[in-house]
This record gives C-alpha cells, sequence and structure tokens, in this order.
C-alpha cells in the first residue's frame, strides 16, 4: 500500500480511502464488519462517513466494527456535519455552531471514540458566515475531540475566504477538501485543484467511479442492472441529469485500454484519479466484498503518458460529460 500526506498535517493516509456510506444500510452490518476488516488488512488507513448517513447508522456500524477489531488508533477516522437529522426541527441542519458541536458529539457516540480524525463540513452554506463555522470547529479542537478539519464540495473562492478569515482571527484552517472527481466530471482541474494544490490541502475524491457509471456493469445495449442505483433513474431527477447517453461513448473507450491492461474497466478509473496530480486519496465505496476486491486491485494499474492522452481525447481536461459537482444538491443532502 503507498501512503499520502493529508495535505500539510504531515499524517499519512493510504491511497484509498474507504468510503463507509453503504454500511449500516444497503451493505448490512456483518458485512460491513468483513469489509472494513479486509480493508485494513490490505493496508487502507483511512476511513470516511458521515452522519447523515443512514441517518447515523453508517458511523455506529463503522465504530463498532473498529470496536470489534482493536485498531480505531491505527486508522485516520473521517467524518462530517452539515446534512439534515432530524425532520422535525428547522436547527437540525447546517454548519451553525449549535448544530456542529451538538452532532460532533453524537458522532464521537455512535463512533465510540473520543476523538474524531477529520471532521468535515458536508457543503457549504453560504448564509452563515464562515467564522461561525471555524470558531466550532476550533474549539472541537482545541477540546480534544477533533485534531483536523476539512471540507466538502466547496468552492475555491469559499475555501480561500476560509483561509482568510482563520489568518485573521487565529483559528485553525481546513486541511483537505472533498469534491467529487472522475473521468466524466473534471471541472474541479479548472480552478479548484490548482486552488488546493497552491494552499496546500488534501485532495479527497468522492464518486472516482462516478456512482457506477464507469465501473462497466451499465451497457447501451442492454437493460439497467436491476439492483444498480440507476435503475431507480425513473424516479429521481438528479439520477436522470447524470445518465446522459454520452457516458457510454466514454465507457466504451476505456474498454480497450482497460483490456489492453488486463484490469477491470472500475480498477483503470480509480487508478486514473489516485494517479492525477494534486490527488491525495480517493475514496472508494464498496456495497460488496467483491466491489471491493476490485477496488483493491486498482492500485497496482499503472498509468502511462499514452493512457492519459488517449482519456484526454475521450474526456478533455476541465470538461464534464455527466454533472457530479452540483450546487442545487440542496441543503439537506436528502440526495447523497
Amino acid at each position: 500500500m503507498e501512503y499520502r500526506p493529508l495535505g500539510r498535517t504531515g499524517v499519512q493516509v493510504s491511497v484509498l480511502c474507504l468510503g463507509c456510506m453503504m454500511f449500516g444500510g444497503r451493505t448490512d452490518p456483518q458485512d460491513s464488519y468483513a469489509i472494513i476488516d479486509r480493508a485494513l488488512d490490505a493496508g487502507i488507513n483511512f476511513l470516511d462517513t458521515a452522519n447523515v448517513y443512514s441517518r447515523g447508522r453508517s458511523e455506529e456500524v463503522t465504530g463498532e466494527a473498529l470496536k470489534r477489531n482493536g485498531k480505531r488508533h491505527q486508522v485516520i477516522l473521517a467524518t462530517k456535519v452539515h446534512g439534515r437529522m432530524a425532520d422535525d426541527d428547522p436547527n437540525a441542519w447546517g454548519n451553525s455552531r449549535r448544530h456542529i458541536i451538538e452532532q460532533c458529539e453524537a458522532s464521537l457516540r455512535r463512533l465510540q471514540t473520543d476523538y474524531i480524525d477529520l471532521y468535515q463540513i458536508h457543503r457549504p452554506q453560504p448564509g452563515i458566515p464562515i467564522d461561525e463555522t471555524l470558531r466550532a470547529l476550533d474549539d472541537l479542537i482545541r477540546a480534544g475531540k477533533v485534531r483536523y478539519i476539512g471540507t466538502s464540495t466547496f468552492a475555491a473562492w469559499q475555501l480561500v475566504e476560509s483561509l482568510w478569515v482563520a489568518k485573521e482571527l487565529g483559528l485553525n484552517r481546513f486541511v483537505c477538501e472533498q469534491p467529487p472527481y472522475n473521468l466524466l466530471d473534471r471541472r474541479i482541474e479548472r480552478e479548484l485543484l490548482p486552488m488546493l494544490q497552491t494552499y496546500g490541502f488534501g485532495v479527497i475524491p468522492w464518486s472516482p467511479l462516478a456512482g457506477g457509471l464507469l465501473t462497466g456493469k451499465y451497457d447501451r445495449d442492454k437493460p439497467l442492472p436491476p439492483d444498480s442505483r440507476f435503475a431507480q433513474a425513473k424516479d429521481s431527477p438528479w439520477l436522470q441529469r447524470r445518465l446522459q447517453t454520452r457516458f457510454y461513448d466514454v465507457v466504451e473507450g476505456l474498454r480497450p485500454i482497460a483490456a489492453e491492461k488486463g484490469c477491470s474497466l472500475a480498477q483503470l478509473a480509480l487508478a486514473w484519479c489516485m494517479r492525477q496530480p494534486g490527488i491525495t486519496s480517493p475514496i472508494i465505496g464498496p456495497r460488496t466484498m467483491e466491489q471491493l476486491e476490485d477496488n483493491l486491485g486498482a492500485i497496482d494499474v499503472t498509468i502511462s503518458d499514452e493512457d492519459r492522452e488517449k482519456i484526454d481525447e475521450l474526456v478533455p481536461p476541465g470538461s464534464m460529460i455527466t454533472p457530479f459537482y452540483e450546487a442545487d444538491f440542496g441543503p439537506h443532502l436528502h440526495r447523497i
């Protein structure tokens, strides 16, 4: 396993981060425990979840897995805050001090731990000043409940503003950003990624397999697999926006490259993402052990300059085939 520094922290994280969104939801607890154990045995030391995933069940299952295997202190454990956690409380979501501190305590209990290695703001909230958010996070760091702080799906200008505010007020700064980044949506290469590299942020891409579109399970001439996420697209406007027919052109162009390398399409897509300049650790989100094993195989896939040229012809740098970096997901994260 290869390890890389998480931004400017000096902390070393594996080149793949195990996303725990499925655990306690589509993946039952026993299978979740087994997947986490296998990932740790393979050298992954970076786990990412969020309070909103299955309304806390993902954190509970992840915490129980680490309690059972006794490896909590070997793991860089990341979770997030922002999403709605109660339907009948107008303050049960967002980036306010009230919500952040309340949810940090709840996440600590669910994760069965005394501290969170990386606590991330799951989405920006322009209606709340960033100093309100940073002061709450800084207090959690000073209390020893959080060690580092990060963001997810923030714009470049929002992160630069946060750096200015942190410096002006003497607060701990964000150390990493978690943007959507994959072969179907390369827009972070235009502005965000250069900014993150300039200011020393770690970069932890989510959805490097484009929600499964880059796994090879979808074929232009076949019905959508009934157990797949996009089989539900007819009931979901945001899935419909992502299920653009142009993605089939990209997949068909990638298949010969993967075949030449003797790897799966998913392994090629993951290897490309983890080998891109400025990337720290893409987040994989396996639902099954089979998917995890396939994802782990990406570590051994090399990406040559010739490969990059072929891929750039299919999807030019900075371009987008199907949208993942969307501001209209809404503040309550119902659709993540």
